[in-house]
């Protein structure tokens, strides 16, 4: 079992998320909070991406790397 964890730029509860086995990650945390600051200025800040596209960033930790954290890529709302 996970310890609880919380976003350091919203204060939402981490979600558990098993990532796909082509990534070697096992299950890992998320922010789904699409209020998150952390992600709703994510999409500016991805480099030489086209305009139109879609993507942006959640925040994320990996319990099995010390709970460290690292920029989710996923589809922008």
């Amino acid at each position: 079992m996970l310890e609880d964890r919380y976003c350091p730029h919203c204060g939402a509860k981490l979600e558990s998320w098993l990532g796909p086995p082509e990534s070697g990650w096992g299950e890992i945390l998320v922010c789904n909070n699409n209020e998150c600051s952390f992600y709703r200025n994510s999409q500016k800040d991805i480099h030489f991406k086209d305009e139109d596209n879609s993507l942006g960033c959640r925040y994320a930790e990996n319990p099995d790397n010390g709970y460290s954290s690292f920029n989710l890529l996923s589809y922008y709302k």
